[in-house]
């Protein structure tokens, strides 16, 4: 029987993120959160150099770091970089690692809500899904891209054996929100709890269809050729994370009175909506598909 005995949790992978720092902290002083008999769990501050520095990081985006090549790759070396290698020792190696499963905690400052954000298929996704969605019911499940090999993805949770996300918000970065954190613990109780019964095979009934989300594309707010922005995101689709978006609906509202409208063929689910993270490379917004998580 397949057995989770080693679980971490991380906070802090981005530096302004505080919820994650605070909700391991919290932790560390009262272990009794994180202890269930059946397996051993950790505590991660994960980029300590970005929080002191009161940015999301200092060279690179450590949650882009860890495709398996870039981990081998010794030119990569800033400090962000490094660091991924360093975390890819203490809970991997990826591919082989000592830590079962990995649960990575982050902020947004777009509306989502409590997502669990997972980045792999599978019975123990598929089953903690369903367990996580049934007991949190306001909870969203994004499978983001599950169809893509671990070895490929370059996010932090997937050093573990498995791995997921907990994303919170709307939370602005470099503050505390007292109903995200909660959010927080909530649903990370939850995963540990659904651990718990896992190992010890008491899993209860759960739901034979669980609703989540699946990743298609990004799209970026509109720019002219000197990349200036013409537009925000219009104010019907603002704050509607996982709200459906058809064809004909607003997108973007220009700052010359125009509106750039949904073009595609079915409907989509945005999220990360005007995320202040991805500013910087005028992203917009992710657009999702519905799909069921089905149990046998």
């Amino acid at each position: 029987m397949d057995q989770i005995k080693q679980v971490a949790i991380v906070g802090g992978v981005h530096g302004n993120e505080f919820s994650g720092i605070y909700l391991i902290r919290h932790y560390q002083q009262q272990p009794q959160w994180i202890t269930r008999s059946s397996f051993q769990c950790q505590t991660i501050w994960a980029n300590p150099e970005a929080h002191h520095a009161n940015k999301r990081y200092l060279h690179s985006d450590l949650n882009r770091q860890f495709k398996t090549a870039d981990l081998a790759n010794p030119n990569l070396s800033n400090y962000e970089q490094s660091r991924a290698k360093v975390l890819n020792q203490q809970l991997g190696p990826k591919g082989n690692a000592k830590t079962d499963l990995l649960i990575d905690l982050h902020n947004t400052t777009s509306n989502m809500g409590a997502c669990l954000i997972l980045t792999q298929a599978g019975p123990f996704y598929n089953q903690l899904a369903a367990y996580v969605k049934m007991q949190m019911p306001e909870a969203i499940i994004s499978r983001d891209e599950d169809h893509i090999a671990a070895q490929d993805h370059a996010l932090m949770c997937t050093l573990g054996r498995y791995g997921v996300l907990v994303e919170v918000g709307p939370q602005p970065q470099s503050v505390l929100r007292h109903d995200v954190m909660d959010l927080m613990h909530r649903m990370t109780q939850h995963i540990l709890d659904f651990v718990q019964l896992y190992n010890t095979n008491t899993v209860p009934n759960l739901p034979k269809q669980t609703e989540a989300f699946r990743y298609l594309t990004s799209i970026k707010l509109p720019v002219n050729e000197q990349g200036e922005r013409l537009g925000m995101v219009h104010k019907n689709v603002q704050d509607k994370d996982y709200h459906p978006i058809h064809r004909g609906d607003p997108l973007f509202s220009l700052f010359d009175g125009g509106v750039i409208y949904y073009e595609g063929e079915n409907t989509v689910y945005p999220t990360f909506i005007n995320e202040a993270a991805y500013y910087d490379n005028n992203l917009a917004m992710s657009l999702n598909e519905k799909v069921i998580i089905e149990l046998p």
